[in-house]
This record gives C-alpha cells, sequence and structure tokens, in this order.
C-alpha cells in the first residue's frame, strides 16, 4: 500500500508518516490489494485535522477527524475506517439492497423560486472535489454511498453509460436521478 502523507500549511514529521503508514496497514487485513492511502493533515483554531482517503479493491473510503492530539486523531480515524470496512464487508455477505428506486425529479412552482431568490443571498461555491468516476451499477453505487456515509453519489452507470446521481430520501430509501439529453 503506498501511503502519501500531506500538510496543508503545516510540517510533516517523519514520526507522524511512520505512525499513520503503520496503523494503516491494519486495514489491510480487510482488503486484499489497497493500493494507495492520502492522509492531509491540517490545523485549525489550534486543533489537528487529519483525512483519509483510502482506495483498494474497488472502494473508496474516507474518514475525518479533530482533535488536540495529532496521534489520538489518527487512531479515531483509523477505527472509524475500520467501523466502515467492516460495515461493508457485513453488506456483501448478507446480499445488497435490491432496487434503488424510481426516478424522481423534484418540480419548483416559479412562484415559490422567485420568493426564494428575493428572500436570500445565493450561496458560493466554498469547495471543489475531484474523483475518477468507474463505472458500476446503481447497487454498487449504493453500497459505496453508504460507505462515504454520503447523502447522494454520482457514478456512470455500467448499463447505461450515462452519468447518474443517487441520493437517498427522507424515508430511508434512495431516489435515482437519469438525466435525458
Amino acid at each position: 500500500m503506498r501511503v502519501t502523507v500531506k500538510g496543508k500549511n503545516v510540517h510533516v514529521s517523519d514520526s507522524l508518516k511512520v505512525y499513520v503508514e503503520n496503523k494503516l496497514q491494519k486495514l489491510s487485513k480487510y482488503f486484499s490489494s489497497i493500493k494507495e492511502a492520502q492522509v492531509t493533515q491540517t490545523i485549525q483554531r489550534n486543533w489537528y485535522v487529519i483525512e483519509v482517503q483510502v482506495e483498494g479493491d474497488g472502494v473508496f473510503l474516507r474518514a475525518e477527524d479533530r482533535s488536540p492530539d495529532m496521534y489520538a486523531c489518527v487512531d479515531a480515524i483509523v477505527e472509524k475506517l475500520e467501523k466502515q470496512v467492516k460495515r461493508f464487508k457485513g453488506k456483501l455477505m448478507l446480499h445488497p439492497r435490491e432496487g434503488v428506486g424510481e426516478a424522481m425529479a423534484a418540480e419548483v412552482a416559479p412562484e415559490e423560486a422567485a420568493e426564494a431568490e428575493e428572500e436570500e443571498p445565493l450561496p458560493g461555491v466554498v469547495r471543489t472535489k475531484r474523483f475518477a468516476i468507474k463505472p458500476m451499477t446503481p447497487d454498487e453505487a449504493a453500497m459505496q454511498m453508504e460507505l462515504l456515509n454520503h447523502d447522494f453519489f454520482v457514478f456512470r452507470n455500467g448499463e447505461t453509460d450515462q452519468m447518474n446521481v443517487l441520493y437517498r430520501r427522507k424515508d430511508g430509501n434512495y431516489g435515482l436521478i437519469e438525466p435525458e439529453f
């Protein structure tokens, strides 16, 4: 496993690099081929913020933690990642959910949209993320979304070869958006 440790406006010590590598090696017992792990360390208001992204066996895992002690932060992240892996492995054993629901488009009346615009200023983009998109089925996308603990997931549907968005509905089920061009 290739571990990359970066610091944003922070010098990353060699002892932290070694500690992180040793801790992340624990994940290799769950996945046979973890390709790489990216670790990013920052300091915000005297708190260490460490974010870890792990890629392996076609699965992406992500965890983040804040703590005044950077080593405790790394320990907490490894625990979070182990929970995610165990949950994922358990879902594979118990069969993933079948069907992810129908595509649903929410329509907003023009009067409601105009009222909302007048009341509040529009928010701006504060963060941009880039990630590799691999073809997968909606069921695989649902598992990946659960692993990342996100409310939506953008993926390329392997069956239709089109971009789709999978999202969690308020009732706990999934919705699938399939755009038509």
